[in-house]
């Protein structure tokens, strides 16, 4: 399995970006009506709360469909590209089932993928023979000498080893990748799910339990057998999470690296050789090796001895089973969406087509979007993209040179990182070769353990070698963005160019308040928390003086303090400020920087309103909508506990609440509830 992607994902989705020009400071056109004033709630004043003003309309007819767990602009936009997709992947699929795509071309590739995906009729016919493979070399395993070696062969065959491992940036070397070692083993969310006593905590462990049972009995294990595995599997994943950090632990990235030897590593675990394991992966010669939790291996140690073998083949049949499911039968497919459900609260499993469509991007993800690309971002928009987010990086360097809290030394190294951006827009400018990548006709799980292996063995041979810094983390028809600190880079895929996020129709103010506060939000990421402990080249290195660093973190805990007041649903479930410290600052910082650039590109315009709105005003309208959303409880609750991103309410009224421009804008007074100021107020952009 992959090392987890140390991107930051920030915002939205797919196709019209043919009229760029039209907006962030180019050429002008007539506007069109940028705000609905019926999806908004004017009986709420704008300095009350935000939101709701903003969106009160919309929120109030908005139903969640009842394959989702939330429903907003996020999720229109990818309901809207994935019609695309599904388009282009009907469409290859027909050709190849009538003999009229080259075999092996991409379009036969996906095409074929996506067919053997669709056709459940085979699928259910196999039920879980497919897995049989698997089953088989765990059932092989008799002693701890076979156990370590089907941890190696099952882990390159289907990533079921209790870790996460592959490739890594030398986060301190980053001209070089090399070997990384991850805690994992975790069925359940993070390892606090496994220890709060609570009754909701309590509840979601039972309700884990019996999918476990429930899943083995697919399997063919009779009911008594297959809850008391489960109890085992469940004891198992408790001692896992006990050595495993917290997801605000897991935020510190000097903190979780630890560069050593495979010698090094091999004395965290006397009774596991990791010699012997990447050689029995196929990745011989690991000079050095990321081991970023080492007391989680250390525990593995113990437990790798102390465990007897049958209760670890107890847990590998699980973890097979629960790996495989939604490429299985539909029984096990219906059982994967129940224990799917205590988290997002869905009450209906996806179409297959929407499955089938997001499994063929996920893993044949830059062949489809080539013809994507074709379809719905051609030269022209890119060029005009890269000039907007050039626009955007000019004005972040005017901000960071007018700061009156960093030092000239900090504020030098500040800029010499800004020029090094590297800007990644659209789609690579090299596609991945998939021509190694076996596709079937008759056999999806044949299907995705082929392309699961063909992208693990591209991510085990980058070890040892110089860092590839022309690969993208992301597929063009993606719902996201991100920013990479080890790469010093920014990435907008094609997908994110698109209503509400830029609108060619919309007037400038909404689109630098939707767009342009996107594309700053990640730029400031290469400045949070995180990022700004990295260099202008990826490096690890403390390049701040003494004082600023100081200044920055007693400013940004003023934001973790900020968010830790915000609830939801209720008094008692907050958001936690030290987990979605870098998301915060990424909004902050991203509007600050769009809200000055549109003042520049304005400049001595008259402010002409619209709908009765000001330019100033339509900015803040223009974030507010992009983040409308309604969400089910439980995806709430999950996503406060589990998740780097405050939920939408927050990330309209949090930020706004700390701008002095939005209090100008709306004429908020002291004492409103949008209005933060004094002592708490944070100064950072």
């Amino acid at each position: 399995m992959s090392v987890p992607s140390v991107s930051r994902p920030g915002a939205a989705l797919c196709l019209l970006l043919a009229s760029l020009s039209a907006t962030l400071g180019a050429q002008r056109t007539t506007p069109s009506k940028p705000i609905d004033p019926a999806n908004m709630d004017t009986s709420c004043a704008a300095c009350s709360d935000f939101f709701r003003f903003a969106n009160g309309g919309w929120l109030a007819k908005t139903k969640i469909p009842a394959a989702y767990s939330s429903f907003g602009s996020f999720r229109e936009l990818a309901d809207r590209n994935e019609a695309v997709l599904h388009d282009i992947l009907e469409s290859d699929a027909a050709a190849v089932r009538a003999r009229k795509a080259e075999q092996g071309s991409a379009a036969w590739k996906v095409g074929a993928f996506y067919a053997t995906c669709m056709d459940t009729a085979a699928i259910d016919r196999r039920s879980a023979a497919a897995l049989q493979p698997e089953l088989d070399i765990i059932a092989a395993v008799k002693n701890r000498a076979d156990l370590a070696h089907a941890l190696g062969v099952l882990e390159m065959r289907a990533g079921l080893a209790p870790w996460s491992d592959g490739s890594t940036q030398d986060a301190k070397d980053a001209a070089n990748t090399i070997a990384g070692l991850y805690q994992g083993g975790l069925s359940l969310p993070n390892n606090e799910y496994y220890s709060k006593t609570d009754s909701a905590s309590v509840a979601i462990r039972n309700k884990f339990s019996a999918h476990v049972a429930r899943m083995l009995q697919l399997l063919g294990d009779a009911p008594d057998r297959a809850a008391a595995e489960a109890r085992t599997i469940v004891d198992i994943e408790t001692k896992f999470a006990r050595a495993s950090r917290t997801p605000v632990e897991l935020r510190d990235p000097i903190a979780n690296y630890h560069r050593m030897t495979l010698a090094q590593a091999d004395s965290l675990t006397p009774h596991f050789s990791w010699n012997a394991f990447y050689a029995g992966i196929g990745v011989p010669g690991v000079g050095r090796v990321d081991v970023g939790q080492p007391e989680f291996f250390r525990s593995f140690d113990t437990l790798f001895t102390t465990i007897s073998v049958d209760d670890w083949k107890t847990l590998l049949r699980w973890r097979a089973v629960h790996y495989s499911a939604p490429s299985l039968a539909t029984p096990f497919v219906r059982e994967d969406f129940a224990l799917e459900q205590i988290f997002s609260g869905a009450t209906e499993i996806l179409p297959r087509w929407k499955r089938c469509v997001a499994s063929t991007d996920r893993r044949l993800g830059e062949l489809l979007g080539q013809e994507y690309v074709k379809r719905t971002f051609p030269p022209v928009a890119k060029a005009r993209a890269v000039k907007i987010v050039d626009n955007l990086v000019k004005e972040f360097r005017a901000s960071i040179e007018k700061l009156d809290w960093m030092s000239a030394p900090t504020k030098q190294e500040a800029l010499i990182k800004l020029d090094a951006f590297t800007r990644k827009i659209g789609y690579p400018d090299k596609w991945l070769d998939y021509s190694r990548l076996a596709v079937v006709q008759d056999d999806y799980l044949t299907n995705v353990r082929a392309a699961d292996g063909w992208a693990s063995h591209r991510d085990w041979a980058k070890i040892g070698k110089p860092t590839n810094r022309t690969e993208w983390g992301m597929t063009p028809p993606t719902v996201n963005a991100y920013e990479n600190p080890l790469l010093n880079e920014i990435v907008f895929p094609a997908g994110i160019l698109q209503p509400p996020f830029f609108d060619a129709n919309a007037d400038e103010a909404v689109n630098y308040g939707a767009m342009g506060a996107v594309i700053g939000h990640e730029m400031s990421h290469a400045f949070d928390d995180q990022g700004r402990q990295y260099d202008k080249a990826g490096n690890l290195r403390d390049w701040w003086s003494k004082e600023d660093g100081t200044r920055y973190v007693a400013e940004a805990d003023k934001i973790v303090k900020q968010f830790d007041t915000y609830t939801v649903l209720d008094t008692a479930t907050h958001v936690n400020g030290k987990l979605t410290l870098g998301e915060n600052i990424g909004d902050f910082g991203g509007l600050t920087i769009a809200y000055a650039a549109m003042e520049r590109a304005l400049g001595n315009d008259p402010r002409a309103k619209i709908d009765g709105f000001t330019p100033e005003q339509r900015f803040f309208l223009g974030w507010a909508q992009v983040w409308r959303e309604v969400a089910r409880p439980e995806f709430l609750r999950w996503q406060v506990s589990s998740n780097e991103h405050a939920p939408p309410e927050w990330r309209v009224n949090g930020p706004l609440s700390n701008m002095p421009e939005f209090r100008a804008a709306w004429g908020c007074k002291a004492g409103d509830p949008m209005v933060r100021a004094g002592a708490v107020l944070p100064r950072i952009w």
